[in-house]
């Protein structure tokens, strides 16, 4: 079976974290279901408010909706498995939305789009949440690592390497994105030898969950062999009925080629990994899409110079509006055939887990005589 995933004394019984995808794409439904299912389902945070509509802030409005997701969450995943959330740090309200989730005892909180280095400024004494950046290199890691040693004396929890076939936005240059040194095969070992030192020296063991392009069992085996403590899985989820965006959304991900999947730069300075459609070969002709910015969202979006409101535009795509937005993505999107339970997911992922790992004992004689033995 698929081992667990312990990170401090906290345990996941299935080393399976499921990949916040904001902007409603996952919320209580997906994060409890995979949480019931023994892994760590995870709400992504940004934009979580642009899906209600009354008098309140904006920032207001996205910490009330964080909150009601995180209590949704907990009050129907059962107690099995864990529950964190992911915060942009390019988001203009990362602190409130950082403070919020501690405030709600949310198990872990995954921090990336950027260095989070003043992650642990909101840390509480005798914190029941779990501070987990995530990197595209171990150098990244060190240097948080050693901020957060020196400013706050707070050791990581973990850390997600996400490699570049990840979907949504990559911490990745164009150029480097199939550049094959940059592979998640190739930047993991690097981040386990860091942690090792780092849970060496400071006494604590620090876990690494591999990102990026982890589509099938066997592919979870052979990560987990590579040195990563578990996985975590994005693209797969989605087309799940549980996942929380739209019948349009998923459709789009199961009608989809190989050809249709397109790196594109974002509004928030990064390059991105989308399904190409109506709006993005408008977008990318040149064509603006009129806008307002009521949100200010993201502290590195050009308003000014942006083509579109890139919040606007998953917020369609996340309602099923694909004319008027995109669908991010992973590199593997074009392989989803069906939409099927977070329940049966799991089961077909656990079974080419086991399959992996009785093709890799019965190819090797040792391994066999050990068992005979």
């Amino acid at each position: 079976m698929i081992p667990g995933l312990k990170i401090g004394e906290l345990t996941a019984p299935v080393a399976i974290v499921q990949g916040g995808m904001s902007v409603g794409v996952s919320l209580s439904g997906l994060a409890s279901a995979v949480a019931r299912e023994g892994g760590i389902g995870v709400i992504g945070s940004a934009g979580i408010g642009m899906l209600e509509s009354d008098s309140l802030e904006f920032i207001e409005r996205n910490n009330r909706a964080l909150r009601s997701e995180i209590r949704k969450a907990y009050s129907m995943s059962n107690g099995i498995g864990l529950i964190g959330v992911n915060v942009m740090v390019a988001l203009s309200n990362f602190d409130e939305l950082v403070r919020t989730a501690i405030e709600e005892k949310v198990d872990l909180i995954f921090a990336g789009a950027g260095l989070p280095l003043r992650l642990p400024a909101h840390a509480i004494k005798n914190m029941h949440t779990k501070l987990i950046p995530i990197v595209s290199s171990a150098r990244a890691a060190e240097l948080i690592s050693r901020s957060w040693t020196k400013k706050y004396h707070y050791v990581p929890d973990g850390f997600v390497i996400e490699g570049p076939m990840a979907g949504g936005h990559l911490g990745f240059r164009e150029n480097e994105i199939e550049d094959s040194k940059f592979a998640i095969e190739e930047i993991l070992p690097p981040l386990t030898r860091l942690t090792q030192e780092l849970g060496d020296r400071y006494k604590k063991s620090i876990p690494v969950i591999a990102a990026g392009g982890i589509y099938t069992g066997s592919d979870i085996y052979k990560i987990l062999k590579l040195g990563a403590s578990g996985v975590q899985m994005g693209t797969r989820f989605v087309t799940t009925h549980e996942c929380d965006a739209s019948l349009e959304f998923k459709m789009a991900y199961i009608h989809s080629r190989k050809e249709d999947i397109k790196i594109i730069k974002s509004p928030v300075g990064l390059p991105g990994r989308v399904l190409r459609n109506f709006f993005i070969d408008e977008v990318s002709a040149g064509k603006r899409k009129p806008y307002t910015c009521p949100f200010k969202c993201i502290i590195t979006c050009d308003i000014k110079q942006s083509p579109y409101c890139i919040a606007l535009a998953l917020t369609n795509a996340r309602k099923g509006d694909l004319k008027n937005g995109f669908v991010f993505c992973g590199a593997n999107a074009y392989r989803s055939k069906e939409i099927i339970s977070v329940s049966d997911l799991m089961r077909t992922l656990e079974s080419e887990y086991c399959e992996a790992d009785n093709n890799s004992k019965s190819s090797n004689p040792n391994m066999q005589m050990m068992i005979s033995a």
